[in-house]
C-alpha cells in the first residue's frame, strides 16, 4: 500500500491547486446560497424612524396618564397617519392623531393607545386606559443601528440574511459566483436515458449523478452527452467545453485498461497527475489543470459509488473552495453501529450506511455489500461510514464516524 496516495494528502494538493474564483457585486437573488466576500455594515438604521407598533393613536402620554373605563379621557383627532402616507409631522399637546403599524409617530407623542382601549372616534376619541411612556412604539435603531456589523465575509446567504440586506436598502452584495461544472461521462458502453439499449450496452446514470452532486452543492453544472472510448472524440469533447468550465469532471478511462481513454488522452496535458488513493471504493484518481486557464480537471471511477465517493471527498471541497465556503470539507458526526464490519489494511474505507437518531443516540447500519457497481444501495444510504486506514475491524456497538450526506454544512 505504500505507493497509495493518503486521502488527507491528496485532499491537500487539491486545495492547494485549487482557487477561490473571482468575487463580484451581485443581485441579491442571484446571491442566495453564495459565500460573502466583503464584510456588510449597515447603512441605515432599523427602523430608520420611531414608528407605531399597533393600529390606535398617538398621543402625549400625560395626557392619558389617568384614563380608567369609569373615568375616561377625551381628546380631538387632528388627523390620521397610515404607513407610506405621513402628512402630520408633529402633535400638539391635547390631542390624538389616529395612526395605522408601520407608520411614523409625529414628534410631541410619546406613546400609542391601542384600539382596543378607546371607542375608536373619528372626530373625538375616548381612551379608557393610560398608555405608558414609549408603549407600542418602536424606536429608531432599535432593531438595527447604523454603522453595525451586520455579516462578516464568508457569510453564506440564506433567505433571512437576504431579507435583512434588502430591508437597510442593499441592492447588490459582494460574493464568489457559482463555478461553472462540466460533467463528462466516458464510455463506448453508455447511453442515454430513455432510448434503446443494445445486449452490451447501459444506461448512463454517472453524468446525472454528478451533475446533479455538483449542482447540489451550488455549482452550475453542465451536463455533457456521452463520449466513446475513443481518444480523439474524448480530447475534442474536451476541448469544446473548456471554454464554459470553472471545473471539469469525467468518469470512466483512469484504471488499468486497454480502453481507459481518459487517462490516454490527459497523461501529457498540463499538470495531470494519475495513481491510486488510499481509499475504498474510488482507488483511481486523477486530477490537475489543463488550458490557457489552468481549468481544474478531476477524472472519477467509472463505478457509480466510486464516482459518488470520489466526488464527496475530493471534487466537493473543490467546489466549496471556488465558491469561498468554509469549511471545504464534509464534517464528520459520530454514531453507533449496529452491525460489524471488516475494512481492508491501508485503505480508508467508505461505507455506505443509514444512520437514524432517536432518544438513545445516533445508530447508523451499513447499507448493502462493498461492490462499487450497486447504485441502489447508494441511492438508499444517507451517509459515510468512514473506517480510517488502519483500522481493520469494527464490531457492532461501536462509535464510528460518518459523513452525512444531502446536509448543509
Amino acid at each position: 500500500m505504500a505507493d497509495l496516495l493518503p486521502v488527507a494528502d491528496y485532499v491537500e494538493r487539491i486545495l492547494a491547486t485549487v482557487s477561490p474564483l473571482h468575487a463580484f457585486q451581485q443581485p441579491l437573488m442571484e446571491a442566495l446560497g453564495l459565500a460573502l466576500a466583503e464584510d456588510v455594515v449597515a447603512p441605515i438604521s432599523l427602523p430608520s424612524f420611531d414608528n407605531s407598533a399597533m393600529d390606535g393613536y398617538a398621543v402625549v402620554a400625560d395626557d392619558v396618564a389617568g384614563a380608567t373605563e369609569d373615568s375616561p379621557v377625551t381628546l380631538p383627532v387632528v388627523g390620521e397617519i397610515g404607513a407610506g402616507q405621513s402628512s402630520i409631522l408633529a402633535l400638539s399637546p391635547g390631542s390624538a392623531v389616529k395612526i395605522m403599524t408601520g407608520a411614523p409617530v409625529p414628534t410631541g407623542a410619546t406613546t400609542v393607545v391601542p384600539y382596543e382601549w378607546t371607542d375608536r372616534g373619528v372626530a373625538q376619541v375616548r381612551i379608557e386606559r393610560a398608555g405608558k411612556p414609549g408603549q407600542h412604539i418602536r424606536p429608531t435603531g432599535d432593531d438595527i443601528a447604523e454603522g453595525d456589523m451586520l455579516l462578516e465575509e464568508g457569510t453564506v446567504l440564506g433567505p433571512r440574511h437576504l431579507g435583512m440586506l434588502a430591508a437597510v436598502g442593499r441592492a447588490t452584495v459582494k460574493t464568489r459566483p457559482r463555478p461553472r461544472v462540466v460533467v463528462i461521462s466516458t464510455g463506448s458502453e453508455l447511453r442515454d436515458p430513455g432510448t434503446p439499449l443494445g445486449h452490451d450496452s447501459i444506461y448512463d446514470g454517472n453524468s446525472y449523478l454528478l451533475a446533479a452532486a455538483a449542482r447540489a452543492a451550488g455549482a452550475i453544472a453542465y451536463r455533457v452527452g456521452i463520449v466513446p472510448d475513443e481518444s480523439h472524440a474524448f480530447t475534442e469533447a474536451l476541448s469544446d467545453q473548456l471554454v464554459r468550465a470553472d471545473l471539469v469532471v469525467t468518469s470512466g478511462g483512469v484504471s488499468e485498461g486497454d480502453f481507459d481513454v481518459v487517462k490516454e488522452s490527459l497523461s501529457h496535458h498540463g499538470t495531470m497527475w494519475f495513481g491510486g488513493v488510499g481509499m475504498q471504493p474510488g482507488k483511481p484518481q486523477g486530477f490537475g489543470t489543463i488550458g490557457e486557464d489552468d481549468t481544474p480537471v478531476f477524472t472519477l471511477p467509472g463505478n457509480p459509488v466510486s464516482s459518488y465517493v470520489s466526488f464527496e471527498m475530493f471534487v466537493l471541497p473543490a467546489i466549496r473552495r471556488m465558491m469561498g465556503k468554509l469549511p471545504y470539507v464534509r464534517p464528520t458526526s459520530r454514531a453507533r453501529l449496529t452491525h460489524g464490519l471488516a475494512s481492508p489494511e491501508g485503505k480508508v474505507q467508505l461505507v455506505r450506511g443509514l444512520h437514524e437518531t432517536d432518544r438513545g443516540g445516533t445508530f447508523v447500519s451499513p447499507v448493502g455489500g462493498h461492490g462499487s457497481h450497486l447504485i441502489g444501495d447508494l441511492a438508499t444510504a444517507n451517509c459515510l461510514i468512514e473506517v480510517p486506514a488502519d483500522v481493520t475491524a469494527i464490531q457492532a456497538g461501536e462509535m464510528v464516524a460518518i459523513r452525512r450526506l444531502d446536509e448543509e454544512f
